[in-house]
């Protein structure tokens, strides 16, 4: 048996519910929907974050960014 969940709406979630609804989706269809994409969009970052973390880096290039940066922003008061 499925639990039953209470959100307590704002004008912003209810005009997104309005949007979600339109098709003729009810209310707890729509919210179902919602929770179950967010879930997967989270999944999918996480994933990606992971991926990248994954990547080798490479090697250096002997340049020092933060130094040219600060060097460029020194010319730039003269």
């Amino acid at each position: 048996m499925a639990d039953t969940v209470t959100i307590r709406t704002d004008s912003e979630t209810e005009r997104a519910l309005d949007v979600l609804t339109a098709e003729g989706d009810s209310r707890s269809a729509a919210i179902r929907h919602a929770v179950l994409e967010a879930a997967r969009r989270k999944e999918r970052a996480a994933a990606m974050r992971r991926a990248v973390l994954r990547m080798p880096l490479g090697e250096p290039d002997g340049i020092d960014v933060a130094a040219e940066i600060a060097g460029e922003r020194e010319g730039e008061g003269r």
